[in-house]
């Protein structure tokens, strides 16, 4: 399995209403290819339903960028009940972490 479907079992995991970083899913990779998991996102050719690429975002709890547009992946999260105040997310609020010993 190559590095962006890896990011896409990843993204399996996290539950509608929660968001997690780019920075989570590469360190949950062991790797530090931050940009490569946006990279991967902005590439997801599977249904957005399952493989929810908007529920990822900046380590700053920034929105960060959408292959179909930031207002369309602001839309898509607010229909999760996911707040956003000033272009932002609360992580302590809605962020999702990863369990420790994750099989991908």
């Amino acid at each position: 399995m190559n590095f962006n479907e890896r990011c896409y079992q990843i993204l399996k995991r996290i539950p509608k209403g929660k968001v997690t970083t780019y920075r989570a899913i590469a360190e949950t990779l062991k790797s530090k290819g931050y940009r490569a998991v946006g990279n991967a996102m902005n590439k997801n050719p599977h249904n957005t339903d399952i493989y929810p690429c908007h529920r990822v975002i900046k380590s700053s709890g920034e929105i960060g960028g959408y292959a179909k547009g930031t207002k369309a992946k602001i839309r898509k999260l607010k229909a999760e009940n996911v707040e956003i105040k000033n272009n932002k997310i609360d992580l302590n609020k809605f962020g999702f972490k990863f369990g420790k010993n994750i099989e991908i």
